[in-house]
Protein backbone atom coordinates (compact mmCIF):
# COMPACT_ATOMS: atom_id res chain seq x y z
CA UNK A 1 0.00 0.00 0.00
CA UNK A 2 2.97 2.14 -0.30
CA UNK A 3 3.73 5.14 1.76
CA UNK A 4 0.55 5.69 3.10
CA UNK A 5 0.01 2.30 4.94
CA UNK A 6 3.74 2.56 6.32
CA UNK A 7 2.47 6.05 7.54
CA UNK A 8 -0.62 4.97 9.05
CA UNK A 9 -2.30 7.88 7.07
CA UNK A 10 -5.55 6.43 6.46
CA UNK A 11 -7.93 6.64 9.57
CA UNK A 12 -10.93 3.98 10.78
CA UNK A 13 -13.66 6.14 8.91
CA UNK A 14 -15.61 3.45 7.63
CA UNK A 15 -18.37 2.61 10.02
CA UNK A 16 -18.11 -1.11 9.37
CA UNK A 17 -14.60 -1.05 11.22
CA UNK A 18 -15.63 1.60 13.92
CA UNK A 19 -18.69 -0.74 14.87
CA UNK A 20 -16.61 -3.83 14.33
CA UNK A 21 -14.15 -2.45 17.08
CA UNK A 22 -16.23 -1.06 19.48
CA UNK A 23 -17.62 -4.33 20.35
CA UNK A 24 -21.43 -2.83 19.71
CA UNK A 25 -23.39 -5.48 17.89
CA UNK A 26 -21.13 -8.51 18.61
CA UNK A 27 -22.33 -11.82 18.34
CA UNK A 28 -22.81 -12.80 22.38
CA UNK A 29 -20.63 -16.13 22.58
CA UNK A 30 -17.87 -14.29 25.48
CA UNK A 31 -15.15 -12.41 22.90
CA UNK A 32 -16.77 -13.39 19.96
CA UNK A 33 -15.81 -10.61 17.05
CA UNK A 34 -18.70 -11.49 14.71
CA UNK A 35 -21.06 -9.46 13.88
CA UNK A 36 -24.47 -10.34 13.63
CA UNK A 37 -25.64 -11.45 10.38
CA UNK A 38 -28.82 -8.50 10.01
CA UNK A 39 -25.82 -5.67 11.05
CA UNK A 40 -23.20 -6.99 8.17
CA UNK A 41 -22.45 -5.11 5.16
CA UNK A 42 -20.76 -5.78 1.90
CA UNK A 43 -17.68 -6.43 1.65
CA UNK A 44 -16.27 -3.99 -1.26
CA UNK A 45 -14.68 -6.04 -4.16
CA UNK A 46 -11.87 -5.93 -5.63
CA UNK A 47 -9.66 -7.53 -8.62
CA UNK A 48 -5.63 -7.98 -8.64
CA UNK A 49 -3.47 -10.71 -9.99
CA UNK A 50 -1.77 -12.21 -7.53
CA UNK A 51 1.39 -12.85 -7.43
CA UNK A 52 1.67 -16.02 -9.59
CA UNK A 53 0.18 -14.06 -12.72
CA UNK A 54 -2.96 -14.56 -12.23
CA UNK A 55 -6.33 -12.42 -11.40
CA UNK A 56 -7.80 -12.75 -8.61
CA UNK A 57 -11.73 -11.00 -7.89
CA UNK A 58 -13.05 -11.17 -4.11
CA UNK A 59 -16.98 -11.59 -5.62
CA UNK A 60 -15.74 -14.49 -7.08
CA UNK A 61 -15.64 -16.24 -3.36
CA UNK A 62 -18.83 -15.67 -2.22
CA UNK A 63 -20.56 -18.98 -1.15
CA UNK A 64 -17.25 -19.22 0.87
CA UNK A 65 -15.96 -17.84 4.20
CA UNK A 66 -13.13 -15.39 3.02
CA UNK A 67 -10.20 -14.88 5.56
CA UNK A 68 -8.91 -11.38 4.06
CA UNK A 69 -5.15 -11.18 5.72
CA UNK A 70 -3.53 -7.12 5.14
CA UNK A 71 -0.14 -8.15 5.69
CA UNK A 72 3.27 -7.08 5.07
CA UNK A 73 6.62 -9.01 4.82
CA UNK A 74 8.14 -6.17 7.06
CA UNK A 75 5.11 -6.02 9.39
CA UNK A 76 6.30 -7.98 12.68
CA UNK A 77 2.80 -9.22 13.97
CA UNK A 78 1.90 -10.04 10.56
CA UNK A 79 4.58 -12.80 10.42
CA UNK A 80 3.78 -13.53 14.07
CA UNK A 81 0.10 -14.02 12.39
CA UNK A 82 1.20 -16.26 9.40
CA UNK A 83 1.30 -19.74 11.00
CA UNK A 84 -2.14 -19.46 12.68
CA UNK A 85 -3.70 -18.47 9.10
CA UNK A 86 -1.51 -21.55 7.24
CA UNK A 87 -2.92 -24.17 9.55
CA UNK A 88 -6.61 -22.57 9.33
CA UNK A 89 -6.14 -22.92 5.67
CA UNK A 90 -4.55 -26.32 5.52
CA UNK A 91 -7.70 -27.28 8.29
CA UNK A 92 -10.33 -25.37 6.91
CA UNK A 93 -10.15 -24.94 3.17
CA UNK A 94 -11.94 -28.26 2.51
CA UNK A 95 -14.64 -26.67 5.00
CA UNK A 96 -15.37 -23.60 2.73
CA UNK A 97 -12.64 -21.58 3.94
CA UNK A 98 -10.70 -19.11 1.57
CA UNK A 99 -7.38 -17.16 2.20
CA UNK A 100 -6.43 -14.30 0.58
CA UNK A 101 -3.50 -12.28 1.79
CA UNK A 102 -2.28 -8.87 0.68
CA UNK A 103 1.10 -7.26 0.98
CA UNK A 104 0.10 -3.68 1.46
CA UNK A 105 3.67 -2.23 2.03
CA UNK A 106 4.27 -2.46 -2.11
CA UNK A 107 6.59 -4.75 -1.41
CA UNK A 108 8.17 -6.08 -5.28
CA UNK A 109 6.20 -9.13 -6.19
CA UNK A 110 9.20 -11.52 -6.49
CA UNK A 111 10.22 -11.06 -2.70
CA UNK A 112 6.12 -11.64 -1.56
CA UNK A 113 6.15 -14.82 -3.92
CA UNK A 114 9.58 -16.12 -2.52
CA UNK A 115 7.86 -14.99 0.71
CA UNK A 116 4.91 -16.96 0.53
CA UNK A 117 6.20 -20.00 -0.68
CA UNK A 118 9.15 -19.85 2.52
CA UNK A 119 6.32 -19.58 4.64
CA UNK A 120 4.12 -22.22 3.20
CA UNK A 121 0.81 -19.65 2.48
CA UNK A 122 -0.37 -22.16 -0.68
CA UNK A 123 -3.21 -19.43 -0.90
CA UNK A 124 -3.82 -16.88 -3.55
CA UNK A 125 -0.67 -13.57 -2.10
CA UNK A 126 -1.14 -10.04 -3.85
CA UNK A 127 -0.12 -7.03 -3.34
CA UNK A 128 -2.56 -4.56 -2.20
CA UNK A 129 -3.50 -1.12 -3.73
CA UNK A 130 -4.00 2.50 -1.73
CA UNK A 131 -7.36 2.00 -3.82
CA UNK A 132 -7.73 -1.44 -2.02
CA UNK A 133 -6.88 0.23 0.84
CA UNK A 134 -9.29 3.00 0.85
CA UNK A 135 -12.01 0.45 0.54
CA UNK A 136 -11.11 -1.31 3.69
CA UNK A 137 -10.41 1.75 5.53
CA UNK A 138 -6.86 0.54 6.16
CA UNK A 139 -4.94 2.72 9.46
CA UNK A 140 -2.83 -0.51 11.18
CA UNK A 141 -1.44 -3.71 9.95
CA UNK A 142 -2.27 -6.49 10.49
CA UNK A 143 -5.89 -6.06 9.53
CA UNK A 144 -7.76 -9.30 9.06
CA UNK A 145 -10.92 -9.10 7.64
CA UNK A 146 -13.65 -12.45 7.88
CA UNK A 147 -16.12 -11.96 4.95
CA UNK A 148 -19.15 -14.61 5.73
CA UNK A 149 -20.39 -16.96 2.49
CA UNK A 150 -22.47 -13.88 1.16
CA UNK A 151 -20.17 -11.67 0.91
CA UNK A 152 -20.64 -9.71 4.03
CA UNK A 153 -17.75 -8.24 6.51
CA UNK A 154 -18.27 -10.53 9.73
CA UNK A 155 -15.16 -9.80 11.07
CA UNK A 156 -12.64 -6.71 10.90
CA UNK A 157 -9.83 -7.12 13.48
CA UNK A 158 -7.11 -4.62 13.35
CA UNK A 159 -3.00 -5.42 15.29
CA UNK A 160 -3.00 -9.04 16.01
CA UNK A 161 -5.32 -11.77 16.60
CA UNK A 162 -5.70 -14.00 19.35
CA UNK A 163 -5.60 -17.33 17.18
CA UNK A 164 -7.91 -19.39 19.40
CA UNK A 165 -10.43 -16.78 19.53
CA UNK A 166 -10.35 -15.98 15.57
CA UNK A 167 -10.20 -19.67 14.73
CA UNK A 168 -13.70 -20.19 17.11
CA UNK A 169 -14.75 -17.29 14.96
CA UNK A 170 -13.89 -18.74 11.81
CA UNK A 171 -16.01 -21.94 12.78
CA UNK A 172 -18.93 -19.99 13.68
CA UNK A 173 -19.15 -18.53 10.25
CA UNK A 174 -18.37 -21.69 8.48
CA UNK A 175 -21.28 -23.50 10.72
CA UNK A 176 -23.59 -20.66 8.95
Amino acid sequence: MGRLCRLGVLGFGCFFILAFQSGAGRASTPNSEVVPATQRVKAPNFTVTDVEGKPLTLATLKGKVVLLDFWAIACGGCKLELPWYVGFDQQYRSKGLSLVGLDMYGEAPDAVRSFAAAHQMHYPVAIGTDEIGALYHIGAMPLTVLIDRKGRVAVSHAGVVDPKLFEADIKTLLAE
